[in-house]
């Protein structure tokens, strides 16, 4: 059950990305100065203070920082806050989020790496990777046998971890590499 709780909040991390980068701003507010920060930090090529590079597609750090607002939470849960997550997606994912996945096909993946045996951490951890399959799911041409449904277009193909020093395979679809099966 708690693997069920954190591959929510790793789904949730997921979909709120494009939302958190891309939502609007009104000038002279508060929110529009964190987002030319956010924005100068893309420029340099380099990492925001919440650990995301847009441009290379990655986000390095806490978990804390991945709903880009800094209060030892992750979306109000403070249990997954102090593991070190990397996430990793394509330009396809950014084009899906971009067009609110109106669009398809798309070759979207993404992968998620949590590591919560750090101080502070939950003690689990767990690896993810996530493709988009579009709404037909388990009927879709991209469905790979042996995967997850999440959110009604995405198949989950790879799912493992560690909990009290317990190793869970959730899923292993075959195959289980990334992108639309040709």
């Amino acid at each position: 059950m708690r693997h069920r709780i954190m591959a929510g909040i790793v789904f949730s991390t997921i979909v709120m990305l494009a939302a958190c980068v891309r939502a609007p701003v009104e000038p002279g507010t508060s929110s529009a100065t964190d987002m030319a920060s956010h924005e100068l930090a893309l420029a340099k090529g380099g990492f925001d203070e919440y650990g995301y590079n847009d441009h290379a597609r990655i986000f390095v750090g806490a978990a804390d920082g991945v709903d880009r607002v800094l209060d030892d939470a992750v979306w109000g849960e403070a249990q997954y806050a102090a593991d070190h997550l990397v996430m990793k997606w394509n330009a396809e994912w950014d084009r899906g989020n971009d067009e609110g996945w109106a669009n398809p096909p798309y070759d979207a993946w993404d992968t998620n790496h949590w590591n919560g045996q750090v101080p502070g951490g939950s003690g689990e951890i767990w690896h993810y990777k996530i493709i988009w399959v579009g709404r037909d799911l388990e009927n879709s041409p991209y469905w790979q046998n042996g995967g997850y449904p999440i959110w009604n277009q995405f198949e989950v193909i790879f799912s493992q971890g560690t909990v009290a020093n317990e190793h869970f395979w959730e899923t292993h679809a075959r195959p289980a590499g990334l992108g639309i099966k040709k």
